[in-house]
């Protein structure tokens, strides 16, 4: 565990954002808490043409712009944060007011290294309901985490893999292939809650088989620019 006595647990979350105007607000409020138990939030955007910005200034420690990719806004983020656990969020997902406890009492007591929440839809039917509790538990079997989950690591760990590789899709499953050589995650069963706009607008079938055609292809080889092309292509 990175924390000590003379260098205490500090949470840096930090939040991707493009065209978030929507959501933003209400998951930066829910982390206010945090912020208050001293605890930092970064937000980075990729160049939104909304009000994301603007509506994240005044709840957020730290407002920066990237280039687009949420793994390139990622890494810009870990580049400037100050805590020594990083804590990833989508911009559409909302902790729980005591998210930060539950992070660093989860490494300090497994003695693990990474980890992520359980994921829930809220504003999705049984049938959303049924897929989170899938995708939770082939997390827990195969030691695999996505951003929907909020994925959280220990800075030292996370600067020793240089961190979020440059791809345009699935930087979190690369990153927790990399990740899980240290250590398996822990896998909290306390959840965040992710909006189901995805699932809802493309239709949760469709969207079902698209996710796990593009995971299968990526762990049979196929180049992540190919994936993303195909993915941009089939939400359009």
């Amino acid at each position: 565990m990175a924390c000590t006595a003379a260098e205490p647990c500090r949470i840096s979350v930090v939040v991707p954002a493009l065209n978030e105007a929507g959501y933003i607000e209400r998951t930066l409020e829910g982390l206010q808490g945090l912020r208050q138990r001293g605890h930092e939030v970064i937000v980075v955007d990729g160049g939104s043409q909304d009000a994301s910005v603007a509506l994240s200034r005044p709840l957020a420690d730290t407002v920066i712009k990237s280039a687009p990719g949420r793994a390139r806004q990622m890494q810009a983020g870990a580049a400037i944060a100050q805590g020594n656990i990083l804590w990833f969020l989508h911009a559409d997902t909302r902790a729980c007011s005591q998210a930060d406890q539950l992070i660093i009492t989860a490494l300090m007591n497994s003695g693990r290294l990474w980890g992520r929440f359980d994921v829930r839809f809220p504003d999705g039917g049984l049938l959303l309901k049924s897929i989170a509790w899938m995708m939770n538990m082939r997390s827990r079997l195969t030691g695999i985490a996505t951003g929907d989950q909020g994925i959280f690591v220990l800075r030292p760990l996370f600067e020793c893999v240089s961190g979020y590789p440059l791809i345009p899709l699935m930087e979190d499953v690369a990153l927790s292939r990399t990740l899980k050589h240290y250590s398996r995650p822990v896998a909290l069963h306390d959840t965040v809650a992710s909006s189901a706009r995805r699932w809802n607008t493309h239709g949760v079938v469709r969207t079902v088989i698209m996710m796990w055609g593009l995971r299968l292809a990526y762990f049979l080889g196929v180049p992540p620019k190919y994936l993303a092309g195909f993915y941009a292509a089939r939400r359009t």
